[in-house]
């Protein structure tokens, strides 16, 4: 396959088990872009034994670190990953086609995410394709200064890709409960942090509004156990970030 005229950038914290696949996956790419959070291990050498532009830099806040790690980026178009992402070779295709059109009148595009926890594919309750914007033109998308799970903003039309990003995203279930309680968390923060007025028949009328949506629209009925307990979990984020809301508002974690 020849080079893409993109920039895949991927920012990193302690990934030598997970990167080289990340990076075997994108060799494709013109450029390579690696933003590291003051690793220990041998992250920047695998990548630089990739030929990767590394830099070094604090995350404090995902969206500030993501956008900086986007400046770094020299080719006409940019591919945001992950070290536990990977691009399938369906998906390289079409990106190698999509760049080498003359002109293009999308701002970017999103990618079907395929993930999984452990070897477990995760197929209902919104779970596959779950689009996420994932490549740009350079300079031309910004991440929210959140963080974290920034949201993007652009001007002009977003399009879609075929072929699938696929993301490892814990190597086991109680990993992943793990990342749950981390970014409920966040969000509770996050509500603070945003004066959001939250209320507990409002987030119960929307937890309950979550599991019907995700289990029945959004085809967890149809994945047996698995479905129903992803469903689930999609109401549970609005039930928990909503008990540690309340529990930070009593210990006098407020901007209000």
């Amino acid at each position: 396959m020849e080079k893409a005229p993109i920039s895949v950038v991927v920012i990193t914290k302690n990934e030598e088990k997970r990167l080289p696949d990340c990076l075997e996956s994108v060799k494709w790419a013109n450029e390579i872009v690696i933003l590291d959070d003051e690793s220990t291990d041998g992250t920047l050498n695998i990548a630089k034994n990739y030929g990767a532009k590394t830099a070094t830099r604090h995350m404090e806040n995902e969206g500030i670190h993501r956008n900086h790690a986007n400046s770094l980026a020299t080719q006409p178009w940019v591919m945001n990953i992950d070290a536990d992402e990977r691009v399938s070779p369906e998906l390289a295709a079409s990106i190698q086609e999509m760049t080498s059109r003359d002109h293009d009148s999308n701002v970017c595009y999103a990618v079907a995410m395929k993930q999984y926890i452990g070897d477990q594919w995760i197929q209902g309750a919104g779970y596959y394709p779950a689009f996420r914007t994932k490549i740009f033109k350079n300079g031309q998308l910004k991440y929210r200064d959140e963080k974290v799970h920034p949201p993007v903003s652009y001007e002009g039309s977003c399009g879609r890709l075929t072929g699938d990003l696929i993301h490892h995203t814990s190597p086991n279930f109680t990993h992943w409960v793990s990342k749950f309680n981390r970014e409920t968390s966040f969000e509770a923060e996050k509500w603070i942090l945003k004066n959001r007025k939250v209320s507990a028949p409002g987030v119960l009328r929307k937890a309950a509004s979550r599991f019907l949506k995700f289990y029945f629209q959004k085809g967890g009925i149809k994945h047996g156990f698995t479905g129903f307990i992803m469903s689930l979990f999609h109401s549970l984020y609005q039930l928990i970030t909503y008990m540690k809301y309340l529990e930070m508002k009593r210990n006098g974690k407020t901007n209000a």
